[in-house]
């Protein structure tokens, strides 16, 4: 009845549904566990934004990698800026999530010889991106800054590519290890995201958007997806099975309601 399963073709295709079946049921398991992440990742940064801010130094160190449950924290510094080791990131994108510019990337001077970069915010990015664009001034004198503490960034955990050659203080990555090279100073693991300044100064770089902490993305229902894809795949193995037996049949019974045909005498009129 069912001998037909034993054919070539029948054989590939049990096999390639019966392959299909623990892979849909493991990316299933893959979106589940980023949903995870993600619902995760967004207590953490909602907590840190909501926690009593702390003085910087309590928190990182020069050579320190920024723990990830101390991201997002909000740290204050007071300090002076650096004006002539400031440079710029280059390809950000501002808060309408389209336009590229820069990140005004300026080291704050600590009163005990120590420094630690501030992100003062995007600027649009200027017809001639071989030059160094013109940067709104940071308040002069001593100020103090808050903001949200970041670890470094690296090709690793932020994808992009850190480019050589650059035009002279344009940098690709926002990373205190290298900023301190440039500097005659220990300079404290990780950066300040600036949410506020004291004095305020005059014009200054756009504010980076709080990051977005209530959507969970579209994980769940993608990893609800495959699990339901891995059920449909023995279904419609069995609903072609069934529908290649019943044609079979079919054909069966319609050759053997068909007449033989007599082949006429050898020799008939």
């Amino acid at each position: 009845m069912y001998r037909f399963l034993l054919t070539r073709q029948w054989v590939i295709l049990t096999l390639v549904a019966l392959a299909l079946i623990p892979t849909m049921i493991r990316l299933g398991f893959w979106q589940l566990h980023r949903h995870e992440h993600r619902v995760a990742q967004n207590q953490l940064i909602g907590d840190n934004l909501g926690a009593p801010a702390v003085a910087v130094e309590k928190l990182t160190a020069p050579g320190r990698t920024v723990p990830r449950d101390d991201t997002w924290r909000t740290v204050t510094a007071t300090g002076t800026y650096d004006i002539a080791h400031e440079v710029v990131v280059r390809q950000r994108t501002g808060s309408d999530e389209q336009s590229i510019g820069y990140f005004v990337l300026t080291p704050l001077l600590l009163p005990d010889e120590r420094a630690v970069l501030v992100n003062r915010g995007w600027i649009p990015a200027g017809t001639d991106l071989t030059k160094f664009p013109e940067v709104p001034a940071a308040p002069s004198g001593k100020v103090t800054v808050t903001g949200r503490l970041k670890a470094d960034e690296t090709t690793g955990n932020s994808g992009i590519k850190d480019k050589q050659g650059l035009p002279p203080r344009q940098v690709s990555l926002i990373n205190s290890e290298q900023q301190a090279k440039a500097l005659s100073r220990p300079v404290l693991g990780g950066y300040v995201e600036l949410t506020a300044s004291s004095p305020k100064g005059g014009k200054q770089p756009q504010p980076v958007a709080a990051p977005n902490h209530s959507d969970i993305g579209p994980h769940m229902a993608y990893a609800v997806q495959w699990w339901l894809f891995s059920a449909g795949v023995p279904i419609g193995w069995i609903v072609l099975a069934r529908r290649e037996r019943r044609d079979r049949a079919a054909e069966a019974a319609k050759a053997a309601a068909t007449p033989e045909k007599i082949p006429a005498a050898a020799g008939a009129d």
